[in-house]
């Protein structure tokens, strides 16, 4: 995948949407069977000799054993970290999990490598940029798009906060080890690709509403990784060699996109403040986290029906309504003058329906109750979740303007 990166590269010198992008720091990216192989040569190479591997009880058997083992093979004096997990035996990204990694790290370690899905990348990405030491991605599941962006999302005093950190300086990703890993994840990944249908909408619609800076570049580069991903959704299901393949190598661009762009705003919308409000609220009453992709792939199907119904049957309404033009004179303005625009960027987010079976296809949750989510919950998370984020998004709009009674939405 060097050569997509150099390409990527090459795209964003030339990208007319004026922001300043980000430099893509990633040096090698190995997406293979065997992959893991391959890391001992690059350290070396590197001249990195203390190795620090993060990971957890799992995600240490899945890979993290292995890999320690072919690096001591080669003479490299790895250690490890294994990240103590919560009372219900979830690793979440909170200060105890930072304080433990960046202890047991201390000043002797030259480089991290996060062994793991989302969590462990997350952790370690904030301890790598705070030792101001890099990091190496392996990741064990294809579940999340964050393996090579910059944004490190953590649990501070309770309240779900995202950190522009580092990305890694290269990513080893095997096949061998993608494909073990359980089926629940695998859904979990294509949930947080297919999150990029209200995500795009969203950060298009704020665009176009609130004048936010838009990248052309990373949108497009999006919306390819989630067709790619969704136009073989059935070699994926089938978890064999090329369906993996693809689907990490779509998570993987994914993170580009948003490297490049240097915020999350082309993958995370509306779908993921909703998200994160629902992680938040597990944490505050001591349950069991859900999986994030199978969060993000039902808040998407949940906020499609949202915006395909609720704000396109308003839209007409608004424009010309004297009360709100008066308290939002300005955004009213940018509506009306890209109101075709707009009405086309919700009228081309899929049907809910369709959705839903993609992701029944893969044997992934569809309704909030499959994640043990009330439907209380999701009424206050649909009134409340947009302050999570400084972001204009439908969600905000629906909420902050059309003051929207959401009634039993909640059941789509």
């Amino acid at each position: 995948m060097e050569t997509f990166i150099a390409e990527i590269h090459d795209l964003s010198k030339t990208c007319s949407c004026q922001n300043e992008h980000n430099e893509i720091p990633i040096e090698s990216i190995v997406v293979k069977s065997g992959a893991l192989n391959k890391v001992a040569h690059y350290l070396t190479k590197k001249s990195f000799k203390y190795p620090k591997i993060v990971a957890d009880d799992k995600t240490m058997k899945a890979a993290g054993e292995k890999l320690a083992e072919l690096l001591e093979a080669e003479g490299i004096k790895v250690t490890s970290c294994q990240i103590t997990p919560d009372e219900n035996g979830d690793v979440v990204a909170d200060e105890k999990a930072l304080v433990q990694v960046l202890l047991e790290t201390g000043k002797t370690s030259d480089v991290m490598i996060a062994v793991g899905s989302g969590t462990i990348h997350d952790i370690t990405r904030f301890c790598s940029a705070t030792l101001n030491i890099p990091f190496i991605s392996v990741p064990t599941a294809p579940s999340v798009d964050g393996f090579t962006s910059l944004g490190a999302p953590l649990i501070v005093r309770g309240e779900k906060k995202t950190f522009q950190m580092t990305s890694p300086i290269a990513v080893f990703a095997d096949i061998d080890v993608l494909k073990n890993a359980p089926k629940e994840m695998i859904a979990a990944g294509v949930g947080d690709v297919i999150a990029k249908y209200t995500s795009l909408a969203d950060w298009k619609f704020e665009r176009y509403a609130a004048n936010a800076p838009f990248c052309e570049l990373s949108a497009e580069l999006t919306q390819l990784t989630l067709d790619e991903c969704v136009n073989n959704i059935d070699k994926i299901a089938s978890a064999d060699e090329e369906g993996i393949t693809i689907l990490i190598e779509s998570l993987i661009k994914s993170g580009i996109a948003m490297l490049v762009f240097g915020q999350s705003h082309p993958a995370s919308g509306g779908e993921h403040h909703l998200s994160h409000y629902w992680e938040m609220d597990l944490l505050k009453n001591n349950r069991p986290q859900v999986l994030h992709g199978a969060k993000v792939g039902v808040t998407t199907i949940l906020l499609s029906s949202i915006y395909k119904t609720k704000f396109l049957a308003e839209l007409e309404n608004i424009l010309d309504n004297p009360a709100i033009q008066e308290k939002h004179e300005q955004l009213l303005v940018n509506i009306r003058e890209n109101k075709d625009q707009i009405k086309q960027i919700i009228q081309a987010i899929p049907d809910p329906a369709d959705t839903r079976k993609l992701m029944e296809s893969l044997g992934g949750p569809v309704t909030p109750e499959e994640l043990g989510i009330s439907d209380s919950l999701v009424q206050e998370s649909l009134k409340h979740a947009h302050n999570l984020r400084d972001r204009y998004t439908v969600l905000k709009f629906l909420n902050e303007v059309l003051q929207t009674e959401y009634d039993t939405v909640a059941k789509v």
